[in-house]
């Protein structure tokens, strides 16, 4: 069985795990929206339950705005190192974007600057993202050519959100197929079900099957994948250990 997990408070992960019955659980090491460096919590090793760590949103290493790019380069490492120390499985970042009127290929090279100057310590998963016309990763097109740039550095994976593809108009109907012709690879799926239309470039994630994805799509997906999960969904504990149990439910023993 493929192991299933949620986002949760990093105050005490693996309470947080115990309480939606998850084999994996995925947070933040500080404050998402923040700069500072990371916060790491008391988790014993060896407990059984796999750890990811997110990103500060605020990381953007490909832009051009060296107030930005610089010290998103510093807090990615930051977090990667303290990510590897606590032995999580991966560290999720999103994509970034460039600034209005420069060319995408301004963005490819900082990630491959980015890349070139720092050595992962564990495997540095790039999200896809929902929206945004100057987005990285949010359309399959724009992730091939940063793949080309980067898939091939030591330690880059793929991260495949369900709700930012629906979002950002990638049709889930054989999305994963789509994905591995150009990353080879996907190491984490984040499950979540979106409260917006197809292509609406919104980020909003809803429980499964109370938003607008299809969740037999979705769990096809998840299914096709074979990756680990997290479900990024609200609720707290009671809506995501019922999002955990209606994965388990369906995924094929």
């Amino acid at each position: 069985m493929l192991r299933i997990g949620a986002h949760v408070d990093q105050t005490d992960p693996l309470a947080e795990a115990a309480a939606r019955g998850a084999d994996l659980v995925q947070f933040f090491l500080g404050d998402p929206q923040g700069w500072k460096a990371p916060v790491v919590p008391d988790v014993p090793a060896d407990t059984g339950v796999d750890l990811y760590v997110h990103a500060p949103y605020v990381i953007n290493v490909a832009t051009s705005n060296n107030k930005i790019r610089v010290p998103s380069r510093k807090i990615l490492l930051q977090h990667a190192t303290a990510a590897a120390a606590l032995g999580a499985k991966g560290l999720v970042v999103h994509g970034g974007h460039v600034v209005k009127g420069d060319d995408p290929a301004t963005g490819i090279d900082n990630w491959v600057k980015t890349f070139q100057r720092m050595e992962c310590p564990l495997p540095v998963l790039i999200e896809n993202t929902a929206g945004g016309d100057l987005a990285m990763a949010r359309r399959l097109d724009a992730i091939d050519r940063l793949w080309d740039a980067v898939g091939g550095f030591e330690g880059v994976g793929f991260c495949l959100d369900t709700c930012h593809a629906h979002a950002g108009g990638e049709e889930l109907v054989g999305l994963v197929e789509r994905v591995l012709a150009i990353t080879g690879r996907i190491d984490l799926v984040h499950a979540n079900d979106s409260r917006d239309a197809f292509g609406s470039g919104a980020d909003r994630h809803a429980n499964f099957g109370t938003g607008e994805i299809d969740p037999e799509a979705l769990v096809a997906v998840v299914a096709a994948a074979g990756a680990p999960v997290v479900c990024e969904t609200p609720g707290g504990a009671e809506g995501q250990a019922a999002d955990i149990a209606f994965l388990r439910e369906r995924l094929p023993a």
